[in-house]
């Protein structure tokens, strides 16, 4: 059975021929896309570049930093010995300072977890006194000699 196109109704024809200058468009379509990708491609190399540049540039100032660090530890071999060893008793100082804290947290869990109030006094007791000794205790560490203090 062979059906003839002047008896099918308009309504259920498909016409899947190509249009007169699809193909044009198609082709102008690829091209900007084309143009597209290379300015992505192009605008990568530039964030690449760009990266590599400031790392560069942050290598060179923690270089510099730890050169200049170095030449204040081999000028004050005696105050870095120091500041090890005040380190080193920091540290200890640290570790007790946390078991206190630790300790203080299990001894009132359900304390700090039902009531505002104890967290804040919790928190005002303990985390300005945590946040300055860190902060001291990094500084000596850093200006210490990072050789082992022997004992005298």
């Amino acid at each position: 059975m062979s059906y003839d196109h002047e008896q099918v109704s308009p309504m259920f024809r498909i016409d899947v021929s190509p249009e007169a200058g699809s193909s044009e468009a198609s082709v102008s379509e690829g091209r900007v896309m084309i143009e597209l990708l290379r300015q992505l491609v192009t605008g990568q190399s530039q964030q690449n570049r760009l990266l590599q540049e400031l790392m560069q540039q942050n290598a060179a100032m923690q270089k510099q930093r730890a050169g200049e660090l170095q030449q204040w530890k081999e000028s004050n071999p005696e105050l870095s010995r120091a500041c090890r060893e005040a380190a080193e008793t920091l540290s200890r100082v640290q570790t007790r300072f946390l078991d206190t804290m630790t300790e203080d947290i299990l001894d009132n869990d359900e304390h700090l977890m039902e009531g505002e109030f104890m967290l804040n006094e919790f928190v005002d007791r303990f985390g300005p006194r945590l946040a300055h000794l860190n902060g001291v205790l990094q500084v000596l560490a850093q200006l210490g000699t990072g050789q082992p203090v022997q004992n005298q």
